[in-house]
């Protein structure tokens, strides 16, 4: 256990203030015993992962952050079971290397294997929901490690059941089936179909398409490299909106044939990048120290590795509010903010 230790180095937009307390849980039980310690106690708990999707102010945390160092894979056929503090992508990259397919179109997102159910990790057509079967979690609540089936993780777009109750779910570990035929899931997003000269719907050894997904991803600054400043960031800062007819109507006003793709019940997902663009705001438009990225509008960074939380901040609301000024359309965050809002 230590004190005073500085969180933005363990997270990729390196904005941070200091912990309280600070400590790293390597089984499960340690995990286990150490949230249910803290709240025994009232102390306020921070688990902690990746910090990839994380926007953590100033101040830091007045109470024990947490960070997941647990391991372990086991690979049974189709099914695969991962240890919350396993990194994702060289998970992705073994189950490709298997022939193991369904989570390809993953490849290069930054983070641990713990945070893919909460925020419902997705790209390139592919989410997590699609392929997850369990999660091993405590619940802080009950005081017991429960398993939740899929059914029982309220998946949406971005979101689930442990998103919207970080104070009670830790995830330990997760179960996916995949696919062992060695070709990728059919294609569904046209950038990564056309990138491989396919049509959508069709498949490709997995090998390729994870490479054509790490190349697409590596242009849009969107895989962690410590000589691209555009890669110190929180991945993409906003999500894409899902509209309903009403407001879907109200936009095509606004700005006829404005690109979207189908959603559920009658609604349409709209690019929140296409906003952002169209709101005035280009690749590297820069507030004091942050900027949006140079190669993609959606990503918030902070190339010099000197910004603050509150420059951060100060340039999402501009943004967003630009959005909802021209469009009349109110972007959400992506990213878990602690002692922050917008």
């Amino acid at each position: 256990m230590e004190e005073g230790v500085r969180l933005a180095p363990y997270t990729t937009l390196r904005v941070g203030g200091n912990a309280r307390a600070f400590v790293t849980a390597e089984t499960d039980e340690r995990l286990v015993d150490l949230v249910a310690g803290a709240d025994r106690r009232g102390e306020p708990v921070l688990i902690l992962g990746g910090g990839s999707n994380l926007l953590i102010s100033d101040a830091g945390f007045d109470g024990l952050v947490i960070r997941v160092g647990t391991r372990g894979v086991v690979i049974d056929g189709g099914l695969v079971t991962a240890a919350a503090g396993e990194d994702w992508d060289p998970l992705v990259e073994r189950c490709v290397a298997e022939g193991l397919s369904g989570i390809e179109c993953l490849s290069g997102i930054p983070g641990l294997v713990g945070s893919t159910p909460i925020q419902n990790v997705g790209a390139y057509g592919q989410d997590v929901s699609q392929t997850v079967v369990a999660v091993r979690v405590f619940d802080r609540h009950a005081r017991e490690t429960l398993d939740l089936e899929a059914a029982d993780c309220g998946f949406a777009y971005r979101d689930s059941a442990f998103k919207g109750a970080l104070d009670r779910f830790v995830v330990l570990s997760v179960t996916y089936r995949l696919k062992t035929d060695g070709l990728s899931r059919p294609l569904a997003y046209a950038e990564l179909a056309k990138s491989l000269g396919v049509v959508p719907g069709e498949r490709v050894p997995l090998a390729q398409a994870r490479a054509k997904v790490l190349e697409l991803r590596r242009g849009k600054g969107m895989v962690l490299d410590p000589s691209d400043p555009d890669t110190i960031s929180a991945g993409s800062f906003f999500t894409n909106p899902i509209l309903g007819k009403a407001q879907a109507d109200a936009l095509e006003e606004l700005a006829p044939g404005y690109p979207r793709w189908p959603a559920e019940d009658g609604a349409v997902k709209v690019p929140a990048a296409w906003l952002i663009e169209h709101a005035g705001f280009r690749k590297g438009h820069a507030k004091g120290p942050v900027r949006l990225s140079t190669k993609h509008t959606l990503a918030l960074t902070n190339p010099t590795g000197r910004a603050s939380a509150d420059d951060l901040i100060e340039l999402a609301r501009e943004v967003r509010d630009g959005v909802k000024a021209k469009f009349g359309v109110t972007l959400v965050n992506e990213p878990v903010m602690v002692g922050v809002s917008l």
